[in-house]
């Protein structure tokens, strides 16, 4: 089984803009907790299709 290890990495980034923007964005002020807040949602989205793809490699 030839896993893609690029999607691997796209787990990992999402996971990472998740546990960052999680706590930033309650932590940080009014303009910049939205920046946090749109990581988190980007970091879901980045997460979901790096699983995606590693489990279904010709999915798209």
């Amino acid at each position: 089984m030839n896993i893609g290890y690029q999607y691997i990495l796209l787990i990992i980034a999402g996971l990472a803009g998740m546990v960052w923007g999680l706590p930033a964005a309650h932590r940080l002020k009014n303009p910049f907790d939205i920046a946090a807040a749109i990581a988190v949602l980007g970091g879901v989205i980045v997460f979901a299709l790096g699983v995606l793809l590693t489990f279904i490699p010709n999915f798209f």
